[in-house]
């Protein structure tokens, strides 16, 4: 599945947030993240964000797509990094 993940949190959790989504997606912009995931990853991702946040304050938003290929993705600007060689 391809996934795009936008989150918005304290700033003593941005860090540990980042660093860790870094470990399964690609880092495209200021709190937003995606890339192709299994089921399981993204249930695990899942499950240690909620460990990683405090609810009451934070917000993720998950978007998630059988593939990539059926999400209309369009760009303004300079990409913060270039992911069309990542496998």
């Amino acid at each position: 599945m391809y996934v795009v993940i936008v989150y918005d949190v304290g700033v003593e959790r941005v860090n540990k947030v980042r660093s860790f989504l870094r470990e399964y997606l690609n880092w495209v912009q200021n709190s937003v993240f995606e890339g192709e995931l299994t089921k399981a990853e993204f249930l695990k991702i899942k499950s240690r964000l909620k460990e990683l946040i405090e609810e009451s304050h934070d917000h993720i938003i998950f978007y998630s797509s059988r593939d990539k290929k059926y999400l209309g993705i369009e760009n303004l600007g300079t990409p913060k990094a270039d992911t069309s060689n990542i496998i």
